[in-house]
This record gives C-alpha cells, structure tokens and sequence, in this order.
C-alpha cells in the first residue's frame, strides 16, 4: 500500500498537459526528401528542439512514408499522424477550409516577401485557426515556389498555345475553374503519377514549382518549362489536436513561436532558391521560356478572382492585404 500509495503521489503531482518527458513528434510530407518541404520541416525541428529545451523532438518523414496529403490530413484528424507538412491547396477539398483558396488565386501575390508580410500578419494567424474546427493546429507556412508550366516537347511562349494541352492540374474546384479558363484540357492526377504521365504521353504538362521538378527530376520527362508565375505553394505546417492537447503550455507556446520563425526563413529560403534552381533545369537540359503575352493569361483568369473572393470573407480580407501590398 505504501508503493501504490508513493506512485499516485507521484503521478498526481505533474499537472495535466505538462510533459513529464521529452515528447518526440513524427512529421510526413507528400513531397521528396530533396525537396524544399523537407528544408522547411527540418528548419521548424531545429528551432521546436532549441525553443523547448529539447524537450519536444520533431522527426521529419519525406517521400510520402506517411502518406499523400490527403492521407495525412485524414491521419492528422484521428490522431493516426502527430503532425504533417500539407500543400495548402488540399485543405478546402479535404477539410472545407475555404480561407486557403486565397492563397492560390491568380497573379494576386506579387512576390514571396509580400506572401511572407501576409502570412506572419495576424491574418496568417487567423487562417491558421480556421484549421481548429478539424481537429487540427496550424503553426506555420513553408514555401515550395511559384508555379510555372512544364511541357513534355513543345514550348508554350503565347497564351493561345495553351489551348487544348493535356495538363496536370490538383483536382481542386478552384484550379479547374483556372486551368479552364485559359484553356488547357485540366486532367486531375496524384502528384505521383506526374513523371510517368509525362513519360507515356498521358499528358502533355503540368503546372508545377521549379523545386518540384528538380526534386522530383521532371527534368528527364519534360524539357520545356514556361514562367507564368500563377500563383505560389505555401505548405502548412500542422499537428494533430490530439497530439498539440498533450504538450504543456511552455511548449504550446515555443512551437508556435516556432513556426513564425519558420515561415519567415522558409519564404526567405524559396525566393533564394529560385535562381540557382533554374541554373541547374538549364543544366540539365531544360530550356526556359517566358510569356510573350503574359497579361492575356492574366486577363483570362481574372473573372476567377472575381468569383472566388465571394465564396469565404476570408479570402477577400486576403485579396485586400495582398492589394495593399501592390
């Protein structure tokens, strides 16, 4: 009795949500382990383990170990997965999360500081808490790159040359109702398919990040990247409200603290990234082409904007921030 007695004692004495003991977190993302996602992740476990004294450990697990996005979003919701790296596209079709269709409107964002002023704002910060009703905490954002347009053989370098073209797309209402507007025949495909679609002729192109088709070698695929520049692919860094219910305040509050220094280094790490990524396409003999008339694929997509800023006030008060950033 007196045993029993001494370890209920002992037990009572650490308060709920505290942690007793270093507490390790594995975190999976769909994209490569060469991948900037990768980069960003091991940049958020570098400052959680500085922040929390050691005591929270974050494992990074690339390569879709853990599964594609959707997999690890439904994970996330069920507590299968501690936390996850997620393209920020996936969240209005998985969770209902329609804030984040802000972040992928047409020619909206100017340039990656501009995106980064936004999403370290409050109103990044209240996007991120739009995740809480799934179950899930929003920490921060990772940059994987502007998109741009890679074709497999024929370059694209005027908007009326889209027309038609096999292309690619994420399987989201709002990228179709893009990719379809500037005429492009949008085929919807798990990103892990894209090489050997490319490969076989299943389909001519893909919208895609310069990081992606280095990570990924596209290169050997397809040989003809047009810059568009779109729209940009910020991943969100996220934990499973399960997993966030069992740290304790302290570290509640150096995570999130966490991933603000994240986002900001992260942004910074993508806008620096970008001209040496094309050195290496080039290199590897990739020929870079650029629009002729880029303000008629612009045109195009505009009447999307339009449509899309009355679907969430949220991705209206982004539409305003990023305008008043012009």
């Amino acid at each position: 009795m007196k045993h029993l007695f001494l370890t209920t004692a002992l037990v009572c004495a650490v308060p709920m949500g505290l942690s007793a003991q270093e507490v390790t977190i594995k975190m999976g993302h769909a994209a490569s382990s060469k991948h900037i996602f990768q980069q960003g992740l091991e940049i958020f476990a570098d400052k959680v383990a500085e922040k929390t004294g050691g005591n929270v450990a974050v494992e990074v697990y690339g390569d879709r170990q853990l599964g594609d996005d959707k997999q690890l979003l439904e994970g996330l919701q069920i507590g299968l997965i501690d936390g996850a790296l997620v393209s920020a596209p996936t969240l209005p079709l998985v969770l209902g999360a329609g804030g984040f269709d802000a972040l992928q409107l047409p020619f909206v964002v100017q340039s990656y500081d501009q995106l980064a002023g936004v999403l370290t704002s409050d109103l990044g910060d209240e996007l991120l808490a739009s995740l809480d009703d799934s179950g899930i905490k929003g920490l921060g954002y990772v940059e994987a790159g502007q998109r741009h347009f890679l074709s497999a053989e024929v370059p694209v370098s005027e908007t009326a040359q889209f027309a038609g073209l096999k292309t690619r797309i994420v399987p989201i209402p709002l990228h179709k109702a893009i990719w379809e507007a500037i005429g492009v025949n949008p085929i919807g495909m798990a990103y892990g398919e894209v090489y050997s679609a490319l490969e076989t002729g299943t389909i001519d192109a893909v919208e895609i990040n310069l990081s992606s088709i280095q990570s990924e070698s596209l290169y050997d695929a397809a040989t003809q990247v047009t810059l568009t520049g779109q729209y940009f692919w910020p991943g969100v860094i996220m934990l499973s409200g399960m997993t966030w219910d069992k740290l304790s305040d302290d570290d509640k509050a150096a995570l999130i603290e966490a991933g603000h220094e994240t986002t900001a280094e992260a942004y910074a790490l993508a806008a620096a990234q970008e001209a040496d990524t094309i050195t290496f396409l080039e290199g590897h003999g990739v020929t870079i082409n650029r629009l002729a008339d880029l303000d008629a694929m612009q045109a195009l997509t505009a009447p999307v904007v339009e449509e899309w800023q009355g679907k969430d006030p949220l991705v209206a008060r982004f539409v305003d921030a990023f305008g008043a950033g012009d």
